[in-house]
C-alpha cells in the first residue's frame, strides 16, 4: 500500500513539474520575461542539476539587461565547476556588455581547457553555437577531434562549414561522418542537395565530385560510388550514374537494387535511350524470375512510348512470347495487365482485352492480384462508357480490400465514373471521403476533382458546361484528342462568364501539348494568367507555361519570370520546390 501511494505521489509530482515547465516556456515565448524568470528559478530550485533551467535563467536576465546578476551567477559557477562551458557563457556576458577583449580572452580560455580534457569539446562548442559564435564552435570541434580521434563531430562541423561558406570542407565532413554512420545517408543527401543544382558545371557540384573522387582514391569504398551515382542523378546524368551502379554491382554481385531504382528514375524522366540500356542490363543479369519479367514489361512499355502503329505487331508478338514462356502465374500479373492495356488502348480492341482479363480472374491469384485485374477491367469498361459494369468491379475491390490503397484507387475510379456520367452529387460524396486518403496522390486528385465539381455544379441549373467539360475529359481519356479539343472550344464559346472557363482552357492546353501544338497551348496558359489570377489553377498555369518555355519554346528568360511568380506569390504551391530549383538554375546561382 505504501509503495502504491509513493508511486502515485511521484506521478503527481512529475505531472505538476511538466506543467510548470510548459508554463515557463509559454511566458518566455510571449516575452513575459519577469514571469518566466520566476518560473525557471522555481524549477531550478526543484532540480538544481538541470543545466537547461540554469542557461534559461541566464538568457532571461540578459533579455532584461541584468548583466551584473548573470556575471555573479557565472563567476560562482566557474569557481565551482571544471566544465569550461561556463567560461563561454561568461565571455558572452562580457560581449553583450561591450567588453570584447575580455570576451575573447574567456573564449580562448574555454578552448584551451579542451586540451586538458577533450571530453568537454561538445559542451564548449555547443555553447558557442547557441550564441551563433560559429567560428569559435568550429575551432572547438576541430581541436577536440584532433586530440581524440575517437570523437566524431563531423556532422556538427559540416553544418557550421556550410554556414561559413566553406562548401568543400562541409562536403568532406558530411562524407567522413557517413563512413561510420551510414543510416544518416538520407539526411546528408538532403542537406547536400541544398548546395548543388542540376547543372554539372556548377562549382559546388564540381567540388562535391572532387571530394568523392579523392575519397575513392584514398579510401576505396562502394559508398562513394553510390554517392557519386546519386550526384549524377541530381544532375540528370543518368548514363554516368549507370556506370557507377554497374561498378557497384560488379564488385558486390549481390543485388540489382541500385540499377532497378535507376531504371525507374530514367523511365519517369523520359530518358528513353539510357532506360533501354539499363533494362537490357537487368535482363542479362537478373537472377529471379520476378526481376526478369518486370524488366521485360518495362522495356515493352518503353518501346510503346516511341512506337508507331506499324510497330504494334512486333510488340504484340513479344508480349505473347513472354506470356507463353513464363505462363499466366502470379509473377506475371503486372505483365498481363500491361498486355491488356496494350490491347485495349493501342490496338483499340477493348473486348479482346476484357476477355483476356476475365480469363486471368479465373486463375488462382491472391485477392490483391485479383483486385489489380478488376481495376484494369473497370478502366477498360470506362473507356467503352460501360459505366455500370465498371462500377461493379470497383465496388468489389472496395468490399474485398477495405482501407487498402487499391480500395482507395477503386473509390476514386467510382467517383470519376460518376463524374463522367454526370452524376456529380454521388461523385462528390465519394471524393469527400478520399480527401483524407493515406495516399497523398489519391488525396490530391480527389481534392482537385471535388473542387472542379463544387465550383461549377451550382452556376447553371442544367449543369450544361460542367457536363460538356466532363464529356471532353472522358474523350481525352479515350484518346479522342481532336474531339475533346473541339468540345472544349464549344464550352469556351458558349460559357464565357462561367467559372469553368479556366479549367477548360487548362485541359485544352494540355491536349494541345499532346498534339505538339505548342503555340496554341501557350495562348491558353497566357489567358489563364491574364484573366484568372485569383483562381485555383493560376500556379498550375504558371508552372506549365514555364516548363513550355524552358523545355520546348526556348525562352529561358520568360520561364525564369514565371518560376519567380510561383516562388514569391504561391509559396504553398505543389510546384514551389521544383520552381525554385529551376529558377536558381536559370539564374545561374552559385549556391552556397
Amino acid at each position: 500500500m505504501k509503495n502504491t501511494l509513493l508511486i502515485i505521489l511521484l506521478l503527481i509530482t512529475s505531472v505538476l513539474s511538466a506543467q510548470d515547465d510548459i508554463l515557463a516556456k509559454e511566458y518566455f515565448d510571449k516575452g513575459e520575461f519577469e514571469k518566466a524568470l520566476i518560473s525557471y528559478q522555481k524549477l531550478l530550485e526543484e532540480k538544481p542539476g538541470n543545466h537547461d533551467y540554469f542557461f534559461k535563467i541566464l538568457e532571461i536576465n540578459h533579455q532584461l539587461e541584468n548583466y551584473d546578476i548573470v556575471r555573479e551567477l557565472l563567476t560562482n559557477k566557474v569557481s565551482k565547476s571544471k566544465n569550461p562551458q561556463y567560461l563561454v557563457e561568461l565571455g558572452y556576458n562580457y560581449q553583450l556588455n561591450g567588453e570584447q577583449e575580455k570576451a575573447k580572452e574567456l573564449y580562448n580560455q574555454a578552448i584551451l581547457k579542451i586540451e586538458e580534457n577533450p571530453v568537454y569539446t561538445y559542451y564548449v562548442a555547443n555553447r558557442f553555437e547557441s550564441h551563433a559564435l560559429i567560428d569559435y564552435a568550429a575551432t572547438a570541434y576541430e581541436k577536440g577531434m584532433a586530440l581524440n580521434p575517437k570523437l566524431n563531430y563531423n556532422i556538427q562541423l559540416a553544418r557550421i562549414y556550410g554556414e561559413q561558406g566553406k562548401v568543400e570542407k562541409m562536403f568532406n565532413a558530411y562524407l567522413t561522418y557517413l563512413e561510420t554512420n551510414k543510416t544518416y545517408n538520407p539526411y546528408i543527401q538532403r542537406s547536400i542537395s541544398e548546395y548543388i543544382t542540376e547543372d554539372g558545371t556548377n562549382q559546388n557540384n564540381i567540388k562535391l565530385k572532387r571530394v568523392l573522387l579523392k575519397k575513392m582514391q584514398t579510401k576505396p569504398n562502394l559508398l562513394w560510388n553510390q554517392f557519386l551515382s546519386w550526384l549524377y542523378v541530381q544532375q540528370k546524368d543518368y548514363d554516368k550514374a549507370f556506370t557507377q551502379e554497374k561498378a557497384i554491382y560488379k564488385r558486390e554481385q549481390l543485388t540489382l537494387e541500385g540499377i532497378l531504382d535507376l531504371a525507374t528514375l530514367t523511365i519517369e524522366a523520359n530518358q528513353n535511350d539510357v532506360a533501354h540500356e539499363i533494362l537490357d542490363y537487368i535482363i542479362e543479369h537478373a537472377i529471379t524470375p520476378e526481376t526478369l519479367i518486370s524488366a521485360h514489361k518495362d522495356k515493352l512499355e518503353l518501346q510503346l512510348k516511341q512506337a508507331s502503329t506499324k510497330d504494334y505487331k512486333t510488340i504484340e508478338e513479344k508480349y505473347n512470347n513472354l506470356l507463353e514462356n513464363f505462363g499466366r502465374i502470379p509473377a506475371t500479373v503486372d505483365l498481363q495487365l500491361s498486355y491488356a492495356n496494350f490491347i485495349a488502348f493501342y490496338l483499340n480492341k477493348p473486348e479482346a482485352a476484357i476477355s483476356f482479363l476475365k480469363e486471368s480472374l479465373n486463375d488462382k491469384f491472391n485477392r490483391f492480384s485479383q483486385a489489380k485485374i478488376k481495376l484494369k477491367l473497370g478502366d477498360i469498361l470506362i473507356f467503352q462508357e460501360r459505366f455500370n459494369e465498371a462500377l461493379i468491379y470497383y465496388t468489389q475491390i472496395q468490399a474485398n480490400l477495405k482501407n487498402s490503397t487499391l480500395s482507395q484507387q477503386a473509390r476514386f475510379r467510382v467517383a470519376k465514373a460518376s463524374y463522367y456520367k454526370g452524376d456529380f452529387d454521388w461523385a462528390e460524396s465519394q471524393l469527400k471521403i478520399l480527401k483524407s486518403s493515406t495516399s497523398q496522390l489519391i488525396a490530391n486528385d480527389a481534392l482537385d476533382l471535388k473542387l472542379l465539381i463544387s465550383d461549377n455544379k451550382f452556376e447553371d441549373s442544367t449543369q450544361t458546361a460542367l457536363r460538356q467539360y466532363a464529356k471532353a475529359d472522358l474523350m481525352a481519356y479515350q484518346k479522342k484528342t481532336d474531339k475533346a479539343i473541339s468540345l472544349l472550344e464549344t464550352v469556351l464559346e458558349n460559357h464565357k462568364t462561367e467559372t469553368i472557363v479556366d479549367q477548360a482552357l487548362f485541359l485544352q492546353a494540355k491536349l494541345f501539348e499532346e498534339k505538339k501544338q505548342y503555340l496554341k497551348a501557350e495562348a491558353n496558359y497566357q489567358k489563364i494568367i491574364a484573366n484568372y489570377k485569383d483562381d485555383i489553377l493560376i500556379d498550375d498555369a504558371y508552372y506549365a507555361l514555364a516548363e513550355l518555355y524552358n523545355s520546348v519554346l526556348n525562352n529561358p528568360d520568360r520561364a525564369k519570370y514565371l518560376y519567380e511568380q510561383i516562388i514569391f506569390n504561391h509559396a504553398d504551391s505543389i510546384y514551389f520546390v521544383e520552381a525554385r530549383k529551376k529558377y536558381r538554375m536559370l539564374r545561374g546561382d552559385d549556391i552556397n
